[in-house]
């Protein structure tokens, strides 16, 4: 199962994504799109991707425990869900009008909608267990809710794009050790005997 370095490999999935297909045009270069903050002081660039929650998912079933060899048990990895927001840095806005603002927001929502899934394979090459791909979908809140995340970083609210990533598995480190079987006792008792 993938490792906790998944939920930084899915940021940079995302943010590899959009550096490939949103420049030139749009965005003139990739290092114009960075994994931000939108609180983040003195920076340059022009669209961020910021992580601002993740919650453990529990509308998906876990898988069983895990089977390590024969003596050991691993307990079933943590399905999360990701929420992302994109959006446009206010510092780093030097010459855009409203309309290159629509147009980097609008590229954005396309190449999400045409690039919204990922197997966990393709981030962690290592992985030997077959696990649903990531999808990303817009985020189901309302105005007031997206207002709120501006507001957590007291910055005003400004249109942005909302992304759920999930499910996302992060596994356990625990490994049990059962004990192995050292003596077993059997006994047979035939049906009708003894009446």
């Amino acid at each position: 199962m993938a490792d906790y370095t998944i939920i930084s490999d899915v940021s940079n999935y995302i943010l590899s994504v959009l550096r490939k297909k949103m420049c030139p045009e749009p965005i003139p270069s990739p290092n114009n799109i960075e994994v931000s903050s939108p609180s983040s002081q003195d920076v340059d660039y022009i669209l961020g991707l910021y992580l601002y929650d993740i919650k453990e998912d529990d509308t998906i079933a876990p898988p069983p425990t895990i089977r390590r060899g024969k003596l050991q048990l691993q307990p079933p990895p943590k399905p999360y869900s990701l929420y992302y927001m994109v959006f446009v840095n206010a510092g780093g806005q030097a010459g855009l009008k409203d309309q290159d603002f629509q147009k980097i927001i609008g590229k954005c929502a396309q190449i999400v909608s045409d690039n919204n899934s990922v197997l966990p394979s393709q981030l962690q090459s290592w992985l030997d267990t077959q696990e649903p791909p990531i999808t990303l979908s817009q985020a189901k809140i309302s105005l007031e809710e997206k207002v709120r995340v501006w507001s957590a970083i007291n910055k005003p609210y400004q249109i942005s794009l909302f992304y759920k990533a999930a499910p996302v598995f992060v596994s356990s480190e625990i490994v049990i050790n059962t004990p192995r079987v050292v003596d077993a006792e059997f006994s047979l008792h035939v049906a009708g005997e003894g009446k």
